[in-house]
């Protein structure tokens, strides 16, 4: 019985990066042996074991063979008999087919080392072709890479393309689609994802309403870190590194030129507003507050915008529908999405500043002292229009402050 890490601790440690997960593959063991050992198995379609003591993954080396379509139409063999080489060469790219054994020594049967320096993502084999999920896996690796200076080898793009053409995308679930369009957001060039699947034909398919956007759209320089110099991403704050406020950015420049009808984003039109920010986000059935947040972001895109700016009823109703009083931190989100957005429309830093402080200052101009208006005698709708009132004159306070520090234009 041998143990090896492999995937992607051992391509993250050669390329200097840190390394958060580490895998392992099991050569010459069998189920039986793993559980006397005391790992925990885990597996339903092949035997994956559980380390007590460090959580980690253990998996038998196994082969795989096609027999449906889609990501799970594969049957296992896991048996001791199969070696790290045949469990190596199912994976997707070379940079993902090495191991590294106990004594520290480097196998890499298929120039994964070398397509590293080189910068090049390239497929193990012509079984690539078999799992649509490898288009959106290597999508994003390119995002996650772009930095560091790598590109997709011009095979494997063809195979990529190949694969979209033969329908297998479709047998995809939209909740696998979400995960690996999720992990992407959270990266420094989330839009490089995009270009990719717009290059080989998959963004039309998966997301049709992005793909016709073109690919210089602010909605995809919404989705950028990078300000600096190339590979140099800015750290962002906390909020800004979640899924949540890159995907709010992305929907809501998509909604507003969907259908170029930007008066469908007004306040008083927010149930069409409504179906064009949820269509993307339900398509791919993420989280409701990704949807929530979109929509109050595609609310706010046009009084952002426009000359006279935000006035209190706005920005009180946006407030709402972002459940503010109770969910201070979906403002916090919705400032940095905000803020994502103006950079990407060439808006003045010094609105985009003040855009960013109104936000970041609604959580407190939302608190009311309810048992203050108990004591005088308010009660049901009476109490609920008060409160509503009194949140309207701190909402407006907080813009008048911030018009008396420099210019109503936020």
């Amino acid at each position: 019985m041998e143990f090896f890490l492999v995937g992607g601790a051992v391509r993250d440690e050669l390329l200097g990066l840190p390394v958060h997960e580490r895998d392992w593959v099991v050569v010459g063991a069998t189920p039986e042996a793993m559980v006397k050992l005391g790992y925990r198995p885990v597996g339903r379609d092949f035997p994956v074991f559980i380390k007590p003591a460090s959580g980690e993954e253990y998996a038998l080396a196994r082969t795989e063979r096609k027999t449906a379509p889609g990501h799970q139409g594969f049957s296992f063999h896991a048996a001791a008999d199969v070696s790290l080489e045949e469990d190596l060469a199912r994976r997707d790219l070379t940079i993902n087919a090495m191991a590294r054994a106990a004594d520290g020594r480097l196998i890499d049967p298929y120039g994964g080392r070398a397509d590293l320096q080189a910068r090049i993502l390239r497929h193990v084999s012509s079984a690539f072709v078999e799992d649509p999920l490898r288009v959106l896996r290597v999508a994003r690796f390119a995002a996650r890479f772009h930095g560091l200076g790598f590109e997709i080898a011009p095979e494997t793009r063809e195979l990529m393309a190949e694969l979209v053409a033969s329908g297998e995308l479709a047998a995809l679930t939209p909740e696998r689609v979400w995960k690996e369009l999720e992990r992407s957001l959270t990266g420094p060039t989330p839009a490089v994802f995009f270009d990719v699947l717009r290059d080989v034909g998959a963004l039309a398919l998966l997301l049709p309403p992005l793909a016709d956007l073109p690919a210089d759209h602010p909605a995809y320089r919404s989705l950028s870190f990078d300000d600096g110099p190339a590979g140099q991403a800015e750290a962002g704050s906390a909020s800004e590194r979640t899924s949540v406020v890159p995907w709010m950015a992305l929907v809501a420049a998509a909604v507003r030129d969907q259908r170029r009808l930007p008066e469908m984003l007004d306040m008083h039109d927010h149930e069409a507003a409504g179906r064009l920010a949820a269509g993307l986000s339900e398509s791919l059935r993420t989280p409701r507050e990704h949807r929530d947040g979109a929509l109050a972001l595609a609310r706010l895109l046009t009084p952002l915008t426009a000359p006279a700016g935000l006035d209190a009823d706005t920005l009180l109703r946006t407030a709402e529908l972002a459940d503010a009083a109770r969910r201070p931190e979906r403002l916090e989100r919705l400032a940095a999405a905000t803020s994502r957005l103006l950079r990407a429309l060439n808006a003045d830093p010094a609105r985009l500043g003040r855009s960013r402080q109104m936000l970041v200052a609604l959580p407190d101009a939302m608190q009311v002292d309810a048992a203050e208006l108990t004591r005088a005698g308010l009660t049901g709708a009476a109490m609920g229009a008060a409160v509503r009132e009194r949140r309207l004159r701190q909402v407006a306070a907080v813009l008048d402050s911030l018009a008396a520090g420099g210019g109503r234009d936020v």
